[in-house]
């Protein structure tokens, strides 16, 4: 399965994600990962991403787009992958679509995580992370909306979009993802 997941800072995208990609088989794929494991390496393309990461600017499409796709091309990719924060904007949502048709392959579902912004403050600020500010997870979260209400729309006009309730214990949620995918529960 080849399966997105969309949600603000502190929707629990990381936790799922991972616990589903496990259930599944098949990679968990973060684009914040990838690009750091590029950095790390030295690599070109790691190069370029770091010069716009450092200066606090998202990383440009091209480049997000090049790490993935190699990333793709490995074999533990071949029967599918969870992507957590990526796309996040329409253009790599496009990009996206574009590559998976050249092997064939479509994407099977999106997964919008939803959370008040209050329990996403909540969450954040109890991380205490230096940049985990009331203030500045509002703006995140507005910025967050802005960026992806297109991409939502995308995905719902496709019908390949899943609105998950992110309030509550993580079986529950995890409840919630396995049933808009129509998944079995697996056994506890």
């Amino acid at each position: 399965m080849w399966i997105v997941f969309i949600g603000p800072p502190g929707a629990g995208k990381g936790t799922q994600s991972r616990r589903l990609a496990q259930t599944l088989g098949i990679p968990h794929l973060s684009t914040g990962d990838m690009l750091r494991q590029a950095i790390a390496e030295g690599n070109p393309v790691g190069k370029i991403a770091q010069s716009y990461m450092k200066s606090g600017h998202l990383v440009p499409d091209p480049v997000t787009i090049q790490v993935l796709c190699e990333r793709l091309s490995q074999a533990d990719c071949n029967s599918g992958t969870l992507f957590d924060g990526f796309p996040r904007t329409l253009g790599q949502a496009r990009a996206l679509d574009d590559y998976l048709a050249k092997r064939g392959e479509a994407v099977d579902a999106a997964l919008d995580f939803r959370v008040p912004e209050d329990h996403l403050v909540a969450r954040l600020a109890n991380r205490g992370r230096g940049d985990d500010h009331p203030d500045t997870i509002r703006r995140r979260f507005r910025d967050f909306e802005a960026l992806t209400k297109p991409l939502i729309e995308y995905y719902e006009r496709r019908g390949l979009l899943h609105v998950i309730n992110g309030v509550g214990t993580m079986d529950e949620v995890f409840g919630r993802i396995m049933a808009a995918l129509k998944l079995d529960q697996p056994p506890a």
